[in-house]
């Protein structure tokens, strides 16, 4: 029996704002689309967040057994400024600014977002589809929704009737928007009058002179809406109906608002049965900017390149300080956040050390299969990774108290126990012990000061405190080795 039979999952929709049983399309089998990044800067942290607890659900329907189809797209067209129908694309601007060329900038930004996902230990998703790869289907798309009297096309560009919509479906649905709201760009800017109505979004926009990024298409030359790559590529991979659908909360509208009307369009059902949000991730109280300085990338956290953190921290500390916060709530980044973090995550490494070395009785004091019990039934609560760690950290208390003698284990319980701390530690939370690579670290640092000052001694002819740094480092497992090239060490 698979553990997802055993274990029923709630989670929490968007579109019904309750929680609800999850039951798959097709039993065994999730298929999930999470919104990607749009690569024209570096990944922000607040992507990251999003991303990460997506990471987490993923390992968690693996960890249950599930066959999982998990798709995450790269936007590297047609996402104009502010979200609106109007302006630059931003990874045009992004090639013109810099004078290169867009798909340039878009190999730089992919490459820097994989980059920091495999040193934030992220499983790849199944499948990484394009926007440009995707045309001919969009264009296809577009096609079927004029077909179905709800696109129309002036002077070359293509929009999507929401009033039209809205007669026999609920456009706002998800967001909880009235349609007399639901107002995508009011400004006043050129090619703005060609819509019926201001909620319509852009299906296909017709490129001007300024525009490199551009394709054929039966309307014009030019570049789909924004909106539409993932109703496209959702229902290529995952099909007309699937499980799940997330992103960040600020993509509820217009983003999967559009979604879900062009999708419906075509296939005349709700495209999708659970929608996911993650919330804002706050930088000291206060939303982040470049433009304040209140901003820090993935990279610059790991290195202690910045002015926000007093030091560097490891990719798992900030992982570890993520899952903390259940991922619909708002989450506020600081110093002294992260240092607490990384105390906690110590402690349970520390206690992960020690986990298979622990002796085992005859006979058990602590309880390991209701313990157990509460680690599922944490995860199957919407992925309640708060109350998940509280339990992990009574295990922590569990494995101290044996070690002191104030606890006895059996051996059938201690396999028990550490499979499941394993399991939620390394393969459902994605931590890794890297306290070892830190304190090889740390010694490195002593070591290398050491040879500096005895090198010093050496100059002064004070050969006594030479010969007592080497001999005292010889006692403690440590070899210097003098040669043309400087001193350097082995460890023995």
């Amino acid at each position: 029996m698979k553990l997802f039979e055993e274990n029923q999952l709630k989670i929490y929709n968007s579109l019904s704002k309750t929680k609800e049983v999850f039951t798959p399309v097709h039993k065994g089998h999730i298929g999930m689309y999470v919104c990607g990044p749009t690569v024209y800067s570096n990944v922000h942290l607040g992507n990251l967040r999003t991303f990460m607890f997506f990471d987490v659900a993923f390992r968690y329907f693996l960890h249950l057994g599930y066959k999982v189809r998990y798709v995450r797209n790269i936007t590297d067209a047609g996402h104009l400024e502010n979200d609106a129908d109007e302006g630059e694309d931003r990874i045009a601007k992004k090639a013109r600014l810099e004078e290169i060329e867009p798909m340039e900038v878009v190999q730089r930004y992919t490459v820097d977002f994989h980059d920091v996902l495999k040193k934030y230990n992220f499983l790849p998703p199944s499948i990484e589809p394009t926007a440009t790869g995707h045309i001919v289907e969009q264009i296809e798309m577009i096609k079927d929704i004029i077909d179905k009297g709800l696109g129309y096309e002036i002077n070359g560009s293509v929009y999507f009737d929401v009033i039209a919509y809205n007669k026999s479906n609920h456009y706002g649905i998800l967001s909880g928007r009235k349609i007399e709201d639901a107002i995508h760009n009011t400004r006043a800017l050129d090619g703005q009058s060609d819509k019926r109505n201001p909620q319509d979004f852009a299906l296909w926009k017709k490129a001007d002179e300024r525009h490199i990024m551009r394709w054929s298409s039966p309307w014009s030359e030019g570049f789909p809406g924004w909106h539409l790559e993932c109703s496209v590529m959702s229902s290529k991979y995952l099909g007309d109906k699937f499980d799940i659908h997330g992103g960040g909360l600020d993509l509820k509208f217009p983003h999967h608002e559009c979604e879900i009307a062009q999708s419906k369009t075509c296939s005349g059902h709700d495209p999708v049965n659970y929608w996911m949000h993650t919330n804002m991730l706050l930088l000291n109280g206060q939303k982040m900017a470049k433009s304040t300085g209140n901003y820090i990338l993935p990279n610059e956290i790991l290195t202690g390149e910045n002015k926000i953190l007093s030091k560097a921290f490891s990719p798992s500390v900030v992982r570890f300080f993520n899952m903390q916060a259940n991922y619909r709530s708002v989450l506020d980044f600081s110093n002294d956040a992260l240092e607490a973090s990384e105390k906690g995550y110590y402690k349970l490494m520390d206690a992960m050390t020690s986990l298979s070395n622990l002796s085992t009785q005859k006979s058990s004091s602590i309880n390991i299969s209701e313990w157990k019990h509460k680690c599922y039934a944490a995860m199957n609560d919407d992925f309640n990774t708060p109350v998940l760690i509280s339990h992990i950290f009574e295990g922590v208390r569990f494995i101290n108290q044996i070690k002191e003698g104030k606890a006895s284990i059996n051996s059938n319980d201690l396999v028990n126990f550490i499979t499941t701390m394993n399991a939620f530690v390394y393969d459902v939370l994605g931590l890794l012990n890297d306290v070892n690579d830190q304190a090889s670290d740390k010694i490195d640092g002593v070591v290398s000061l050491l040879i500096k000052l005895r090198k010093e001694a050496r100059e002064n002819k004070d050969w006594d405190l030479s010969d007592q740094i080497r001999d005292e480092l010889l006692a403690i497992g440590i070899q210097l080795k003098d040669g043309r090239e400087g001193t350097t060490y082995s460890i023995s």
